[in-house]
């Protein structure tokens, strides 16, 4: 069983219970499922959860170099340098990252943020397109950020073939395994 999740801004990445916080139990009640990766509660976006050991390793190891799109707003109107950082690799405290496919992109017609985020009168905002192939503790804000431009919201589009396209803060959507958006 595959299954689609747009995990929305604030939910904790677990199923059990946590004060004051909502998770995915609060969303989805099948039960032996389990996340195949996380995103941060602070972000947004497609979480695929699965009931499979073998495709959840599949779907989060960065051995198989599974493409993930990210959606960035960030503070400020980044530079070619800045793109070119993100595409080449960038060099942060722990690791260095590898390449990512990074472009500007309009603004995606994307729902809205609860809580909204903090606009600034006098410096703009822009959007990115970032696609990985590893994913560590909150890398794409680091990324972000290490180039001057910190991520403002962030939302994961895509894994693989999987879209959150059609799918609303809070709702799921099982892929059939015969589908070829299952063959991840």
């Amino acid at each position: 069983m595959l299954i689609a999740f747009n995990k929305p801004f604030g939910v904790v990445c677990k199923f059990r219970p946590e004060q004051g916080r909502r998770t995915l139990a609060d969303f989805i009640s099948i039960p032996d499922v389990y996340p195949a990766g996380r995103l941060d509660a602070d972000s947004e976006g497609l979480l695929l959860l699965t009931d499979s050991g073998v495709l959840q390793a599949r779907i989060s190891s960065p051995r198989n170099k599974l493409p993930k799109v990210y959606w960035v707003q960030v503070e400020g109107e980044p530079t070619a340098a800045a793109l070119l950082a993100l595409r080449t690799g960038i060099a942060l405290s722990d690791f260095r990252t590898q390449p990512a496919d990074a472009r500007l992109i309009d603004a995606p017609n994307l729902w809205p943020r609860d809580p909204p985020i903090r606009q600034r009168a006098k410096i703009p905002t822009s959007w990115l397109e970032l696609t990985l192939r590893e994913g560590k503790n909150r890398q794409v804000r680091r990324m972000t950020a290490s180039t001057g431009f910190p991520t403002l919201r962030l939302v994961r589009a895509r894994v693989g073939r999987v879209s959150v396209e059609g799918l609303a803060p809070g709702e799921w959507r099982e892929i059939d395994a015969g589908s070829p958006w299952a063959q991840i």
